[in-house]
């Protein structure tokens, strides 16, 4: 039990990988850098980041003149 197989890794890495990329993706059209979307990696970090992405203004949201 010392140490772990390849396959071991492999998954560890698909786990990592798989919810990285939309994130990536839809902090990119967001108009962010997507280098955001590691945050989702920092368990506490993610959760408030998520809510001070979805509060704030993005940079590609036209400003509208009434």
């Amino acid at each position: 039990m010392g140490f772990f197989s390849i396959w071991h890794w492999l998954i560890v890495m698909v786990i990592f990988i798989v919810p990285i990329i939309p994130i990536w993706r839809i902090v990119s059209k967001a108009g962010y850098s997507g280098f955001f979307s590691l945050i989702a990696l920092i368990p506490l970090v993610n959760i408030i980041f998520l809510w001070v992405f979805a509060f704030s203004r993005w940079p590609n949201e036209k400003i509208q003149i009434k």
